[in-house]
């Protein structure tokens, strides 16, 4: 069983966080949600060249219960 971890997504948004879709990955692995938003004020300046008007972040859950969550339900 893979650990899991927590990963931040870069989201490049129009004005106001409207239409936000995922620009990049940091490639730090985080041991929890707390941590991973504790480092968003570090990391966020980092990611001002992406040209959307807005740039947030968001902390993912990666590992072993992502992948499961993942699956499609089959419909009979």
């Amino acid at each position: 069983m893979d650990p899991v971890f927590y990963v931040m997504a870069i989201l490049g948004c129009g004005d106001f966080q409207e239409q936000c879709q995922q620009a990049r990955i940091e490639p730090v692995r985080y041991q929890s949600a707390a941590q991973c938003q504790a480092a968003m004020a570090q990391v966020l300046p980092r990611h001002t060249d992406l040209s959307y008007p807005t740039i947030a972040a968001t902390c993912q859950r990666r590992g072993e219960q992502m992948a499961r969550s993942e699956a499609k339900p089959r419909h009979h």
